[in-house]
């Protein structure tokens, strides 16, 4: 019984040794808070103090300053100061095994120095097709002196209606912003698409217009596509295989989300550096929660921009539902573009769009789109920015001049034609509805 007293005794007395030291911590503890706060109030700032207990961190003027994510927001802001000085564009030009070429064509046929241009041959093409795209680059002496094309050295696999094209697309995007900071609008085509007007043309436009408008075409999703497209659950094989396959499709089913709107669309876009900015950097994880919500989504390209754009406050104003492409359906259901041919040719130029698509390889009609609507006879369509000699078949771009004057011709009328009705109050009444 004394052994087991005394034992306990030790305990005690160890314990309170403690008591001391706790009480003397706990004591400068209070000691700094209230200096902090006694502090607060008393400071002087030339005028009336405010109350401790009406001081709001609340999103204002005068809390931006506390946030990481005001200081991301307001970097991407600061570009959505228009100014109007002649706009840049930036491309994505994508395609797959067996494109090169095609891609080039493409390439040369919207090409002017004022822009910024990618190119991405994804991994089933072999090693040795994307090592000739690159070296086509490399040795074109107009990219090596502008030095605005890049190869994506980085090959990914893409499933066109999976989430490894946006993947590619936000990466490609990523890549843009970070190596050039002048451009002003992003545009993605792929090996089939082809324009209708001259660069010079679409500059010419677009040189008058807001730097904050986004050509995204959107509808909200509804309907068969509901139970077809966003209550089934897929996986691209893209994102863990290194052969391309069809998508896998699970047994589950999913509710639609009660948080955000679904919105669905074509896939060609043209968006607004402030926009693709604020989907990369997410400063309120927005569009990271939607890329996650698409990643098992059935074409989730038409999808995934259409959703962020018009559940963001800050951006839905700014969504023109066109997506200045022209483009023959399969009827029913309107879900398969058709291969374009020269019997389509009057209708692609009374659609007034900048771009067509799809084009079988080398079809005819590209060489007629040439000839009347480019005005292509060597590498490029010309712009006012080719001051070289054209006689004797030499090439004019092969020297350049000032690439911010323009020299519209009827691609330019065309266009503004288009705009003109896409700008209307009656058609931008629809937007994001």
């Amino acid at each position: 019984m004394r052994k087991n007293a005394n034992s306990h005794s030790g305990r005690v007395f160890s314990d309170r040794k403690w008591a001391i030291p706790f009480f003397a911590s706990l004591l400068v503890s209070v000691s700094l808070f209230l200096t902090a706060i006694f502090g607060v109030l008393s400071s002087s700032s030339g005028g009336e103090q405010l109350p401790f207990d009406i001081i709001s961190f609340a999103r204002s003027e005068d809390s931006s300053g506390y946030f990481v994510e005001s200081e991301l927001k307001a970097s991407f802001n600061t570009n959505v100061i228009s100014t109007m000085k002649a706009p840049r564009f930036a491309y994505l030009i994508s395609g797959t095994k067996g494109d090169s070429h095609r891609m080039m064509r493409t390439l040369q046929a919207v090409y002017h120095p004022r822009n910024q241009y990618i190119l991405h041959l994804d991994l089933e093409a072999p090693p040795r097709e994307r090592l000739e795209l690159a070296a086509s680059v490399k040795s074109d002496p107009t990219f090596c002196e502008v030095e605005n094309v890049r190869v994506m050295s980085q090959s990914n696999l893409v499933t066109y209606k999976g989430p490894t094209m946006i993947a590619c697309t936000l990466q490609a995007i990523a890549i843009l912003l970070k190596e050039n900071l002048q451009w002003d609008w992003f545009i993605n085509l792929s090996a089939s698409d082809y324009p209708l007007v001259r660069q010079d043309d679409l500059l010419h436009v677009f040189s008058n217009l807001s730097r904050d408008l986004n050509f995204i075409e959107h509808t909200r999703i509804a309907g068969w596509k509901l139970n077809q497209r966003a209550k089934p659950i897929i996986i691209d094989p893209a994102l863990y295989l290194s052969k391309k396959s069809n998508l896998a499709w699970t047994t589950q089913r999913r509710t639609l989300p009660t948080s955000f709107r679904l919105f669905t669309g074509s896939a060609w876009v043209m968006l607004t550096r402030s926009f693709v900015e604020y989907c990369i950097w997410g400063w309120d994880n927005f569009p990271r929660t939607i890329l996650m919500y698409y990643t098992n989504f059935v074409s989730s390209p038409e999808g995934y921009f259409h959703t962020v754009i018009c559940n963001t406050e800050e951006f839905h104003h700014s969504a023109i539902s066109h997506d200045l492409h022209y483009i023959a359906w399969d009827n029913p259901p309107k879900q398969h573009p058709i291969a374009l041919t020269l019997k389509d040719f009057d209708k692609m130029v009374k659609s007034n769009a900048p771009f067509a698509r799809k084009f079988a390889r080398d079809d005819p009609v590209l060489d007629k789109i040439d000839k009347e609507l480019l005005g292509r006879k060597s590498r490029f369509a010309p712009g006012a920015w080719c001051v070289g000699n054209s006689d004797g078949g030499e090439d004019p771009c092969s020297l350049r001049g000032n690439d911010t004057v323009f020299r519209p011709g009827s691609g330019a009328e065309r266009l503004h034609e288009l705009l003109q009705t896409l700008l209307s109050e009656d058609f931008r009444s629809k937007q994001c509805l």
